[in-house]
């Protein structure tokens, strides 16, 4: 009889020696806390798990009261080892030293006679040093953005497990832990682990995992928080999880810049019937009076759509240059997003963000170039 998926699951955090955490570019708190639960699940067994997504060291501050792990990576390197060996049966090797020579990295080695027969040598393929890769939150592998363009061979050489709520998953992997009917990616990572050993679910594991649920359903207010939602919930609690600790980390300690931000975003929403969106934009003298970045705007985005949970766009506007405006579009699903960058010329896709210049200074023109252009990508799909 074959394995269920979340047996497979199982089996492979039971088997992994060295296994790899993948996030999706801009991860959701969600997935960002699934994350730094399944780290300290595989860690309480002595093993170690490396956390590893694009520009990941930044958005796991957000969740530095849960405690961070030291192996936190925003690329990979280095993940392979190439062995040159020499067969010493003729020949034995005294000594060896390597040097940096302009652009040349020179290995001597010194034979114990004679020269050196190049037919002794061989060249040993090499392997991944991870030996399973669990990617959590992303709906498919192009949302892991540099990491998957720049490690492509790791979704063909080891095992990959899939774990993610959307309803666009391509299920890349070899386990896929997909559920559209689930909260949150941590209430399935927790159903799953319970499959492994329950007696692991520590309490910082538990912490961690109600953390993604309620963030996730915005302190269980949305319409994704469900009866086996508020279980699981429960359960995390009983097993040391405290959550006046978690919706205070959460919810009351926001930047009060970023805050100052969302009221002015909120001030001049404005709301498209038709293609669900919501959308505002914004000054430059917004972001000075408070003291905000438009790299905070994903965050804004974010908060949005936790608001409108009938919306599947929503969308900044804001001036780039006195003639261009930028704007950048929060979708509610990462395949949505993935359809309209392909629609859009010059489109930049990040996970379920995409963002793109017009060529109209901020106001009317740029609002009335937004609506156009995103009816136009719906059209064409």
């Amino acid at each position: 009889m074959s394995l269920s998926p979340v047996e497979q699951f199982a089996e492979l955090v039971r088997k992994s020696e060295h296994p790899l955490i993948l996030l999706p570019a801009h991860p959701s708190k969600d997935a960002l806390a699934s994350a730094l639960a399944l780290e300290r699940f595989i860690s309480a067994s002595g093993k170690a798990a490396t956390v590893v997504g694009e520009g990941l060291s930044a958005h796991i501050q957000e969740l530095a009261f849960l405690g961070l792990p030291a192996d936190v990576l925003d690329s990979l390197s280095g993940t392979r080892e190439f062995v040159l060996s020499f067969n010493t049966d003729r020949n034995r090797i005294l000594g060896i030293r390597s040097e940096q020579d302009g652009n040349e990295f020179r290995i001597h080695i010194t034979p114990e006679r004679g020269t050196i027969d190049p037919r002794d040598f061989s060249f040993i393929p090499a392997r991944l040093q991870y030996d399973v890769a669990f990617v959590i939150g992303s709906a498919d592998k192009e949302s892991l953005g540099s990491i998957y363009v720049e490690n492509p061979d790791i979704f063909y050489e080891i095992p990959i497990a899939d774990i993610d709520t959307s309803a666009g998953n391509e299920r890349f992997g070899q386990v896929n832990l997909v559920d559209m009917t689930a909260s949150s990616v941590s209430e399935i990572l927790f159903e799953s682990l319970l499959s492994v050993d329950p007696t692991r679910i520590s309490d910082s594991v538990a912490e961690s995992l109600l953390t993604g649920i309620i963030a996730a359903t915005d302190s269980f207010q949305r319409k994704n928080t469900t009866p086996k939602a508020l279980q699981a919930a429960s359960r995390l609690i009983e097993l040391g999880a405290d959550r006046e600790k978690i919706v205070l980390a959460l919810y009351k300690t926001q930047p009060f810049g970023v805050l100052k931000l969302w009221g002015r975003f909120m001030s001049a929403l404005k709301w498209d019937e038709g293609l669900r969106l919501a959308y505002a934009t914004l000054s430059l003298d917004d972001f000075i009076q408070s003291r905000t970045r438009p790299e905070d705007l994903p965050e804004i985005l974010d908060k949005v759509r936790a608001n409108f949970s009938s919306g599947t766009l929503f969308a900044a506007i804001y001036p780039e240059t006195p003639a261009v405006s930028a704007i950048v579009v929060r979708t509610s699903e990462t395949a949505i997003a993935t359809a309209l960058a392909a629609r859009i010329p010059g489109a930049n896709l990040r996970g379920d963000m995409l963002s793109f210049a017009l060529p109209y200074p901020t106001g009317a023109d740029a609002e009335a170039g937004l609506l156009d252009t995103i009816r136009r990508a719906s059209e064409a799909g």
